[in-house]
């Protein structure tokens, strides 16, 4: 250790010793972060009560909430040590810097020198000057670019803003789960013996059996098939629901359809490697964007096309506002049949996270008897936690 401070100190006992004290004050300090306090320390030995002041707090310190809570105990701590010559970036002038002023608690033990704790320190050999009242400065913490962005609406963002969000989208739905297939597949860990390829290779040893193939079922992704109104209600929201579409095409290979008047596939578009030329070319071959909406006509149309078996004991998304031109009945009966070839039927609805939000569209209340569930799209960060909760939808009460 430093010779100005803590010096001949077994490290581990003192912080052990120390984050018991924390403990007892409520701060959650464990052995992980015991740990990461003795490497910090043998990192950098400290040279001032600041630097020790922070090392700990930076290691021991996981919740803003209990900042007022280590200021205590470590005033009381290290109220009575002796005094000890300020780090260097203490020393740097407080014109010359610009982040944030943040003091170092000061106080007085209430357990005598050291507090308890199992420390020692000698009396410096030449008298030092006390320690400088000089804040301390902590360079500002600035949130990252996703985060700064998440909340805000779609309206507000920018091309570039929503393009970082749409890889953000496509990381969240990574771990897609998937479910047992009918097919199996040779794998030397499976359980079942593969008859065929079995006595197949039985010939080549007198139809004796010596090798015995085994086999596992196929594990495959949930199916998934996507809906999203591009009509003029949902201008806003347009891009941002193909980036998730894009996602889950590029991720769990789900179909993918746009409709506003009329049904567009847009599966083949969305798998592009790039994806801003993914949604520009799946913006472009939309021909009826941002006109009416017809919901019924379209999700009746896809169960009468080539691609109805998508939907069969698939997670169907649709995201939309609920406002049809079409009436509410024949919405209602077309996602009864849909319910009954659906495995989930998951509504994303922009307007959904308002407060005292209710569903007074006429497509939105006759849809809504059919659905799985109800949830809000508005922003980015409700795409997210949409995106994650479409994640357990394999588990029978996924979506309770």
């Amino acid at each position: 250790m430093s010779p100005a401070l803590l010096r001949g100190i077994d490290r581990a006992a003192f912080a052990v010793g120390f984050a018991g004290r924390l403990r007892h004050a409520g701060i959650p300090a464990g052995l992980t972060d015991i740990d990461d306090f003795v490497r910090a320390l043998d990192a950098s030995p400290p040279d001032s009560m600041s630097t020790l002041y922070w090392t700990a707090r930076i290691s021991l310190v996981r919740r803003h909430a209990d900042l007022s809570a280590f200021d205590r105990v470590f005033a009381a701590v290290f109220g009575d040590a002796p005094p000890l010559p300020p780090s260097r970036r203490s020393a740097i002038p407080t014109g010359d810097r610009d982040d944030v002023h943040v003091p170092i608690p000061t106080g007085t033990a209430d357990d005598g020198p050291g507090g308890g704790l199992p420390w020692a320190t000698l009396p410096p050999a030449v008298a030092q000057a006390p320690e400088s009242d000089t804040a301390l400065r902590l360079p500002e913490r600035r949130p990252s670019a996703l985060a700064g962005v998440a909340e805000r609406p779609f309206d507000e963002l920018d091309a570039a803003q929503v393009t970082l969000l749409g890889d953000a989208l496509r990381a969240a739905v990574a771990g897609w789960p998937t479910r047992r297939a009918r097919r199996h597949a040779i794998s030397p860990t499976g359980r079942r013996i593969a008859l065929r390829p079995t006595i197949t290779r039985a010939r080549r040893t007198g139809w004796e059996p010596v090798e015995v193939v085994r086999e596992r079922p196929v594990q495959r992704p949930r199916r998934v098939v996507l809906l999203c109104d591009v009509s003029e209600s949902m201008r806003a929201q347009a891009t941002a629901y193909l980036h998730l579409m894009r996602a889950f095409a590029v991720v769990a290979e789900a179909e993918a359809f746009a409709f506003a008047t009329t049904l567009t596939r847009l599966t083949v578009l969305l798998r592009h490697t790039s994806a801003a030329e993914a949604v520009a070319q799946a913006s472009a071959a939309v021909t009826d964007r941002y006109g009416g909406t017809r919901i019924a006509t379209n999700l009746r149309t896809l169960l009468t096309s080539r691609h109805a078996d998508a939907v069969r004991g698939a997670v169907l998304v649709i995201g939309s506002d609920g406002w049809d031109s079409d009436p509410p009945h024949e919405l209602a009966a077309v996602m009864a049949r849909l319910r009954r070839r659906a495995y989930r039927i998951v509504w994303l609805n922009p307007r959904a996270g308002a407060p005292g939000f209710t569903p007074r569209a006429g497509g939105m209340a006759a849809a809504l008897p059919y659905c799985d569930r109800l949830l809000p799209a508005g922003t980015f960060q409700d795409l997210l936690l949409a995106a994650r909760q479409l994640q357990s939808v394999t588990c029978t009460d996924g979506l309770k």
